[in-house]
């Protein structure tokens, strides 16, 4: 039976499902960029199916993360590869953080998959060589308390990284300590039980046809991938959003339609209801408020702004409310 030795620790079956797993994250980001510019009315960021693909797809590529750590490093760290790699992952993290702070101040990355995968190389470490047994409680243990702890103060920045938050901040992308180093470490875990076995079939397989070796390619260069196909997607959609006014559309759409929604519920008049949507789309368009309501963190400038609005708004709907008492 075929050993895997330190040099020949890639396996290109690894390197396919990196690569279809890199792929599907692509796909998500897609649907979300599209969604986000108004091209599908899909509610990619918030509706449950989109969520648990999102979160599939983040997990297979953790867990992934394990993998790759055994394979390279379980029979003793190559701290020269190691480091090289992980100086990468962080200039990576590092960038991305910088691009966001410039293009989306208000919700910038500042903990996202690379910030994770990061952190959780280093944590991951000590996990190779101690007892299969304890890695695996120690993945339970990130895993568990996800489903059945939060407290408000996660909700705060300086400490949302860790998990545990009740309302998640406000940020592009957050892959929080807890649950997804266990991720990791279930890749861990697994990858050392099939060391024996498992690992040296899988490294028999060779891809044949175009599509397997393209996929083990892409798994072999995901991490370059990964920085730049958002980048590309956006300079794709954007512009195309610009000239076909999508995204203003599809806002002007919600909008009415929420705010209509939850005028009448409160007992106004379809009419009078439509007459003060309306009212509030203009404010919004005039005010340039849009991308700050949508963000749902204002100055107080603006917040003054956006509630005398509703008081306009209100007023043409009551015009009691302008006459003096």
């Amino acid at each position: 039976m075929a050993e895997l030795s330190a040099k020949k620790s890639r396996l290109p079956a690894i390197d396919i499902a990196r690569g279809v797993a890199i792929l599907a994250m692509a796909s998500y980001h897609l649907c979300w960029d599209l969604w986000y510019f108004g091209f599908i009315s899909a509610d990619v960021g918030f509706d449950p199916r989109w969520v648990f693909y999102a979160r599939s797809i983040l997990a297979v590529f953790l867990f992934l993360v394990g993998v790759g750590l055994v394979l390279g490093h379980g029979e003793g760290i190559r701290w020269k590869s190691f480091w090289r790699r992980w100086l990468f992952v962080f200039a990576g993290a590092l960038a991305i953080t910088i691009g966001t702070w410039f293009t989306f101040p208000d919700t910038f990355v500042y903990f996202g998959v690379l910030h994770a995968i990061a952190l959780f190389m280093l944590l991951g470490l000590p996990f190779l060589f101690v007892p299969v047994w304890l890695a695996a409680v120690v993945a339970v243990a990130m895993i568990v308390p996800h489903f059945f702890f939060a407290d408000p103060l996660f909700n705060e920045k300086p400490f949302s990284w860790l998990g545990f938050w009740v309302e998640p901040p406000v940020t592009n992308d957050l892959v929080p300590v807890f649950p997804w180093f266990g991720a990791v470490l279930v890749g861990i875990v697994a990858t050392r039980l099939a060391k024996a076995r498992i690992l040296p079939r899988l490294a028999t397989i060779q891809p044949r046809g175009k599509t397997p070796r393209a996929l083990a390619f892409l798994g072999r260069w995901s991490l370059p991938f990964y920085l730049i196909h958002q980048p590309v997607l956006l300079a794709i959609i954007v512009p195309l959003s610009m000239l076909l006014g999508t995204q203003d559309a599809l806002r002007e759409r919600d909008f009415l339609g929420s705010c209509q929604a939850t005028c009448e519920a409160a007992g106004t008049s379809a009419e009078m209801c439509t007459i003060y949507c309306q009212c509030g789309l203009e404010g919004l368009t005039e005010d340039n408020l849009w991308d700050k309501v949508y963000s749902g963190v204002l100055t107080p400038e603006e917040q003054a702004k956006l509630d005398e609005n509703n008081r306009q708004c209100s007023a043409k709907i009551y015009p009691e409310l302008l006459q003096d008492p």
